[in-house]
């Protein structure tokens, strides 16, 4: 946690260094100072800085992928280029989150794992040359199999990648087909293998209540990925997501009381292997929870930069958020006018609350009352009458140190967070 130094009216009190930006680090520098001035939050101190990087290619678009993923036509994209953007992004947000330092980095998309061992080399390079980082410093790449070379993946390691996120969706050739993916059971495995004999923390992520999946078959899925011990699951329930090709054409799918078994299934399994459930989706041996998106789900800072990327960014009175074009060409050329964020708005006290709440009640073991007020500048007292409601309805537990979502409420998550919209 950062202690907040609130700076003064001089300029070059938090300007940073002159750079290739010039101009638009000025610029940049003057909308943090605006951002400085007094306003509607009272904030104590700062949350954890994450960096979050999007590339977004892919071989192919998946018909269940609502992200911002464009597939690679004739299998080429602008390496170059696109680096060259993402360092010009950085170093125009530079004076949004000057002295802070980045505890947490995650590289997703779209397909990380199609960018060159010479591209994330010199991507790592230019972070690391424009941002303080913790040594230990956490720094997540997505990995799709079907793009796993182990040359490849021995360099990225060495460039400094600590920990890979796998998406395997399931180990069956029927349902990888039936989910779009490019890569058959097979090409799992050997993903797997080669992130073995590389990493010693890696995240595998399956999905379960897939099109015409069986209890048997969701239950195969999650003993194959056990099998290799992976210090971190992530398994996501399938879901339509509006725009999708699924949303457009749904393909047959296990019941609700099939998917309850479902979950019913992984937890007892998940739990004898030895794997805690920390979070809705994820599940992890002791030491090996995912850092970067407990930050997430703690309602801490994040800066993204790239093509479609998301930023929370808090200051002492007020908290930003930032959205990046969508589009990689319109993200290039917005990068080149020194204008690559689309969308910026301050978060109102109004939707505070539900912001906050719609993180934390991801959270198993619940969150102190204190993080409230310290990650939103707001009393408990604000939301006081929804946490009422919630636990007359018997979905929140809540004491003077705890509030946590009980067992019903982890199984109506959804219902619980909308409580708290508006509030």
């Amino acid at each position: 946690m950062i202690p907040i130094k609130v700076v003064g009216a001089k300029p070059a009190a938090s300007a940073p260094p002159a750079t290739a930006a010039g101009s638009n680090n000025e610029s940049a520098a003057s909308s943090a100072l605006h951002y400085l001035q007094p306003g509607a939050l009272n904030l104590t101190a700062l949350p954890p800085l994450s960096l979050y990087i999007h590339f977004p290619w892919c071989v192919r678009k998946c018909p269940y992928c609502d992200f911002n993923s464009h597939e690679a036509k004739g299998g080429g994209f602008p390496e170059e280029e696109y680096l060259a953007s993402l360092r010009s992004d950085l170093e125009m947000a530079l004076p949004l989150i000057w002295g802070r330092r980045i505890h947490t980095i995650f590289i997703g998309g779209g397909t990380p794992s199609l960018m060159s061992a010479a591209g994330l080399d010199r991507l790592l390079s230019d972070v690391r040359t424009l941002l303080p980082m913790d040594a230990d410093t956490e720094i997540t790449m997505e990995a799709n199999p079907g793009t796993f070379e182990a040359e490849k993946f021995k360099s990225y390691r060495a460039s400094g990648i600590n920990r890979l996120s796998i998406g395997i969706q399931s180990f069956n050739a029927e349902h990888l087909k039936a989910l779009g993916r490019i890569h058959d059971d097979g090409e799992a495995r050997r993903a797997v293998e080669i992130a073995l004999a590389n990493f010693d923390n890696f995240n595998l992520d399956l999905m379960y209540a897939l099109p015409t999946q069986t209890l048997e078959q969701a239950r195969s899925d999650i003993e194959t990925a056990m099998s290799f011990q992976p210090p971190h699951l992530s398994l996501y329930h399938l879901t339509m997501e509006p725009n999708t090709l699924f949303a457009k054409y749904p393909p047959a799918l296990p019941d609700d009381d099939a998917s309850a078994d479902m979950q019913d299934m992984i937890a007892e399994m998940t739990a004898a292997r030895g794997y805690g459930q920390y979070e809705v989706s994820a599940y992890a041996q002791p030491g090996h929870r995912a850092r970067h998106n407990l930050n997430y789900w703690n309602f801490g800072d994040y800066l993204g930069i790239g093509a479609g990327a998301h930023s929370k960014i808090s200051f002492p009175h007020r908290i930003l958020r930032q959205a990046r074009y969508k589009q990689p060409k319109a993200y290039m050329d917005a990068v080149k006018a020194g204008k690559p964020v689309q969308e910026e708005a301050e978060i109102g006290r109004d939707e505070m609350g539900f912001e906050f709440m719609l993180n934390t009640l991801r959270l198993h073991e619940g969150f102190s009352p204190n993080l409230f007020a310290e990650r939103t500048g707001l009393a408990i007292s604000a939301i006081d009458k929804q946490l009422n409601a919630a636990e007359a309805r018997g979905l929140l537990y809540r004491d003077h140190a705890l509030i946590k979502p009980t067992e019903l409420g982890q199984r109506f998550l959804n219902d619980l967070q909308q409580m708290f919209l508006g509030g």
